[in-house]
């Protein structure tokens, strides 16, 4: 078995690099990095180092290959339009539209999960790599300043609606996970089908992580604003010991399929492409079953992954996918009796 692969290692330290990069350029040159920040980008560049590691080798499956090809390949053809593209951007990433044919619940909670965790990405990784910092006016210690790369964007007051939702965006971001997490539990728990399949490491795991990201981000607030800094120092570390666990788990666990849920565009285009081609007819019954270009790539990837469905008969060779599944099972039936002598 292979356990390192040179090409998934370079693309991991490419990765890497580039977000060290993009940390100094954003900065500019570490001028306005917070050193106290230092843990969460270490573990930031970690992550993009073992996130892009883990796609590459993903990617090179022949199954998910041929996936990226096609879906590259019909996304720069001339015909393919760019209103396809935000359809499913809108579809998918916005909105979630996969999620609601199995219960508006499950959406709420998907959905929860989904933009609480884009927020708070948006939101920590501009002020950990010292892309966004804040500034008091020298003439007016109630009005903040915004700065992106360096450069001015936006002044607001404290006290305002505005500041209230830059200094709490964190907050809400939180509150919205936790509301996801705790429907996530009320699905699985009332959920015979889920609980008979889950495993702590890809289902109990996450859940307590993201929960423990989420609560004690709240606390911090609390401590801060209710507590009179009591106890901040400790929710602090453990703050940031579950922030650093997340990075940590994201190329690793079930999370990943974050990284990996873009595929689900391409492989849409593919759809769409295979419905307007030609067709594959099966060679039994001669039912419309497939699109040609899908059965012909099956079969590309079936010989790469080394199995080989090729039969030779009378009428010349054969190829299994060239049976539509129906005729497939039937013909399973009639072997299976022939074999005991029916």
């Amino acid at each position: 078995m292979k356990y390192f692969d040179r090409q998934a290692f370079r693309a991991g330290t490419i990765a890497a690099a580039i977000v060290v990069a993009m940390i100094a350029a954003g900065s500019r040159g570490l001028r306005y990095f917070d050193w106290a920040l230092t843990t969460y980008a270490v573990g930031s560049i970690f992550a993009a180092f073992a996130v892009a590691y883990r796609y590459a080798v993903w990617a090179q499956r022949p199954p998910t290959k041929m996936y990226l090809k096609r879906g590259w390949k019909l996304f720069f053809a001339r015909r393919t339009r760019r209103a396809k593209l935000g359809k499913l951007l809108l579809d998918n990433f916005v909105l979630q539209k996969f999620i609601t044919k199995r219960s508006s619940q499950r959406w709420i909670m998907h959905a929860c999960l989904s933009w609480g965790g884009m927020l708070a990405f948006a939101l920590t990784f501009p002020l950990v790599f010292g892309w966004i910092h804040f500034e008091t006016l020298a003439s007016d210690a109630e009005t903040y300043r915004v700065f992106l790369f360096g450069f001015p964007l936006e002044q607001f007051q404290i006290h305002s609606v505005q500041g209230f939702l830059h200094f709490n965006l964190l907050n809400i971001a939180a509150v919205v996970m936790i509301v996801g997490l705790v429907l996530a539990v009320k699905l699985r728990m009332s959920d015979r089908g889920e609980l008979a399949i889950q495993s702590f490491a890809d289902d109990v795991f996450p859940v307590l992580l993201l929960f423990a990201v989420a609560a004690t981000g709240l606390m911090l607030t609390v401590s801060a604003q209710s507590m009179a800094g009591y106890g901040f120092q400790f929710i602090g570390m453990a703050h940031a010991a579950s922030v650093i666990g997340l990075l940590l788990y994201l190329p690793f666990g079930k999370l990943f399929h974050i990284v990996q849920r873009p595929l689900s565009l391409g492989v849409s285009f593919y759809k769409e492409e295979g419905e307007k081609g030609a067709r594959a007819a099966c060679q039994r019954c001669g039912s419309d079953f497939a699109s040609q270009m899908h059965i012909d790539d099956l079969k590309k990837v079936l010989d790469q992954v080394g199995f080989n469905f090729r039969f030779q008969t009378s009428a010349g060779e054969i190829h299994y996918q060239d049976i539509c599944p129906p005729c497939r099972r039937r013909l399973f039936a009639l072997n299976q009796g022939r074999a005991l002598g029916r």
